[in-house]
């Protein structure tokens, strides 16, 4: 049995889009790779404007009703993709989802308001749109070709390795280098997450809140994280690294999509179907700079690379990067790749690598770090610090049969990869690993 949603897609002529969705308990179609291939196809999502990303100043008197706002504001997006999936006509839902996001983003506003400007701005950001599933593709074609599956990702979502051209030849993918570069690295050995340590908190954007992520995080290194850890019980808590590294390093799980259907936040209750890969190989390696030497970071310095909404938010801070094991110099941002046989899935987190000098976090969580250009300088008033870069690769099915966690509404895109990192590293442990890198030496 099948269920058709409509929805109006808003612009571009009104164009109307179906997504189709197979319920439980219906057989699929079993493809030759093996896997049962879905019928449906998911034609549209919501766009909301991210208010979490606008954020200026938030005071410590505010941040855990900030906290709990920004999560209500995606369980509110959640809800409504479930419902338009559901069959609810956007004429309706999008009004009804207006006004819950009018009523949160006033309590952000109070909130922050007691203790700082009043930040007027983001009364603005209580509007949504829908989005087309797979841009450039007409709902129905998709539709009638049976390309897709409920949540996604979408068979245009992936691309054959071998058909992408070399593109990786600036750092992180090609070593610091030159006349001024610090040429050392510091690798730190934290395992693959053997222990199970999984759970679809958001520590960073949403302390203090329960599945804040709405998928599902593989952590290594520090123990004890999840969405209530302070500074002080990631400082008091064990750690999977073998030299002592404390810190935290985490990134949604890859997902075999097989039917497993784990009925829990950040798996199958938010649209993420299928069995977690455990990665093959993790390398945490901390690198110099093109400019000069680095200094240390400040311990419980938070850092968010990527963007886990860059499918509606757009690509502005989007930094995934996908690619296959012999071919590492051609990166994907925005497409899974498809390996030859005997090939592993690669993906790499490249970490900011100047940092502001003053905060461990600011209010957007990006403001207090940022990017060198490819020549190694740092923005003005910003430092150099060591980049942390993350390469997981992993074993996975022949075909099109993976797929990373993601937010509901944003469809299991690859360019919504993301990888979240709190320094933990004792002082001693962090000065190590500095004169490491400044003094060209390869040290674990």
């Amino acid at each position: 049995m099948l269920v058709a949603a409509a929805a109006l897609l808003l612009g571009g002529g009104g164009l109307a889009a179906v997504a189709t969705t197979a319920l439980a308990g219906d057989a699929a179609p079993e493809a030759a790779d093996g896997h049962q291939r879905h019928s449906a196809v998911v034609a549209a999502t919501l766009s909301c404007p991210d208010v979490g990303e606008r954020l200026r100043e938030v005071p410590r008197s505010a941040q855990l009703q900030v906290s709990k706002g920004l999560a209500a504001l995606d369980r509110q997006v959640h809800d409504a993709y479930h419902a338009m999936m559901g069959g609810t006509d956007s004429g309706t839902l999008l009004p009804r989802l207006r006004q819950q996001r009018d009523r949160t983003i006033g309590t952000i506003v109070t909130a922050i308001a007691k203790d700082a400007e009043r930040p007027e701005y983001l009364t603005t950001l209580s509007g949504c749109t829908t989005k087309p599933g797979q841009p450039g593709q007409p709902a129905q074609q998709a539709r009638n070709r049976g390309q897709g599956r409920p949540g996604g990702p979408s068979p245009a979502d992936f691309v054959d390795i071998t058909t992408v051209r070399p593109n990786a030849d600036a750092p992180p993918f090609a070593a610091p280098q030159g006349r001024d570069a610090t040429t050392g690295t510091f690798t730190t050995e934290c395992g693959r997450n053997e222990e199970g340590h999984f759970n679809s908190d958001n520590v960073i954007v949403t302390p203090g809140v329960r599945n804040g992520a709405h998928h599902t995080h593989d952590y290594v290194g520090n123990t004890s994280t999840d969405g209530f850890s302070t500074d002080r019980s990631l400082a008091a808590s064990g750690t999977t690294c073998r030299n002592g590294d404390q810190s935290t390093y985490y990134w949604p799980v890859l997902r075999r999509l097989d039917q497993n259907a784990e009925r829990k936040p950040g798996a199958a209750l938010d649209g993420n179907i299928g069995s977690v890969l455990t990665p093959a190989t993790v390398t945490l390696t901390f690198r110099g700079s093109q400019a000069g030497t680095v200094q240390a970071m400040p311990r419980f310095l938070r850092v968010i690379t990527g963007d886990a909404k860059a499918f509606t938010n757009g690509t502005q801070n989007a930094n995934a990067s996908w690619s296959c094991t012999g071919f590492e110099d051609r990166q994907l941002k925005d497409r899974y790749p498809l390996c030859p046989n005997g090939s592993q899935v690669v993906r790499t987190f490249a970490f900011q690598n100047c940092w502001d000098g003053r905060g461990t976090d600011s209010a957007n969580h990006r403001a207090h770090v940022a990017f060198s250009d490819r020549n190694g300088n740092c923005p003005d008033t910003f430092r150099r610090i060591p980049q942390l870069v993350e390469r997981v690769t992993y074993d996975v099915p022949p075909g099109t049969g993976f797929a990373v966690d993601s937010f509901p509404e944003q469809l299991r895109k690859p360019v919504t990869d993301h990888g979240d990192f709190i320094n933990v590293m004792p002082d001693a442990l962090m000065n190590t690993a500095v004169n490491c890198i400044n003094t060209g030496r390869r040290c674990r």
